[in-house]
């Protein structure tokens, strides 16, 4: 199956047209801080055929389906394994200074999604991996074996928004007390048996626990908070960044940085704003975009999609 046949981008033509301003000159460096399986990535060497390509990737498999795609780009690519919290460091190792345009395009991929044995989906058993970067790392197979109770409800609360949390994490201690929970089905099984058939009906049992313990094993959200800020700090004035979140502990990560980055920093009271206090970025659209309908007709995964996008309008100090 190609790349093509199981990921189209989201958001595809709202991302060019966002960026555009930054990579027209020649030579405009443009990071895809969350490569996937290189659909965004594309399209833009297709678009802008004088920029340069940095694409970041934890996950080794996005990387090998990526590369081959856009082979033939030749050395107008460079593919990074790295966690997008590294992009600085990245975009130094590829030989530039700064990055004129960047796009994030948050949480799990298409590729992870759509191969059963990564674990990801709860519609299909697996073993209960959920690394985005298989060469290393605790699997969810090893949280759901080794942490307490408590954790286990910190967790599903915290990152899944689960209300029923208490009760998700003492049926999973249970069970595992029976015979180990290192498969997705056994967990989905568990998560089912414990729920209520009134709540039941509102969706998936599953769906928030297997948000939370994805969270949890890729430390997503302590990753977003530095890669949002480490992106803003190379970027030159002029250049913009797009950020797509698929649920609401992304987007209020991302809303939090971007508010901080576009306010002026004059204490209260101050009669003049001066120059050193004035914001360093503008915001590019007003709160966070949605997908149109007939996007979300035809790609059901931008249905979740809030983007949020801003531009340097002044240097660093």
């Amino acid at each position: 199956m190609s790349p093509n046949d199981i990921h189209t981008p989201v958001l595809l033509e709202r991302c060019v047209e966002l960026l555009a301003p930054a990579l027209s000159r020649d030579g405009a460096v443009f990071v895809d801080g969350t490569l996937g399986m290189g659909g965004h990535s594309e399209a833009f060497l297709e678009r802008f055929p004088h920029i340069r390509l940095v694409g970041l990737d934890r996950d080794t498999d996005a990387l090998r389906i990526a590369g081959e795609r856009l082979a033939r780009f030749g050395d107008r690519v460079t593919l990074v394994h790295t966690v997008n919290d590294g992009i600085a460091a990245a975009v130094r190792s590829a030989g530039y200074d700064a990055a004129d345009g960047i796009l994030f395009d948050l949480g799990v991929s298409s590729l992870q999604l759509d191969r059963a044995d990564r674990g990801f989906a709860y519609s299909q058993d697996a073993p209960l991996d959920m690394r985005m970067d298989q060469t290393t790392g605790t699997t969810a197979a090893d949280i759901v074996a080794s942490y307490g109770e408590g954790d286990l409800r910190r967790i599903f609360e915290r990152y899944g928004e689960e209300k029923l949390a208490g009760r998700y994490a003492r049926a999973i201690i249970a069970a595992r007390q029976q015979s180990p929970v290192d498969r997705s089905g056994r967990l989905v099984e568990i998560l089912i048996a414990a729920t209520p058939y009134a709540a039941q009906r509102q969706g998936h049992p599953a769906k928030r626990v297997f948000q939370a313990l994805r969270i949890e094993v890729n430390r997503e959200l302590a990753v977003l908070e530095r890669a949002v800020p480490d992106a803003l700090d190379i970027l030159p004035v002029g250049g913009r960044i797009v950020v797509l979140s698929f649920q609401s502990l992304e987007d209020r990560i991302v809303k939090r940085v971007l508010a901080a980055a576009t306010a002026s920093t004059a204490p209260a009271g101050l009669p003049v704003e001066l120059p050193e206090h004035q914001p360093k970025f503008r915001l590019l659209v007003r709160g966070a975009e949605l997908a149109s309908d007939q996007e979300r007709e035809r790609n059901p995964r931008a249905i979740p999609v809030r983007l949020r996008a801003a531009e340097r309008v002044r240097a660093a100090a």
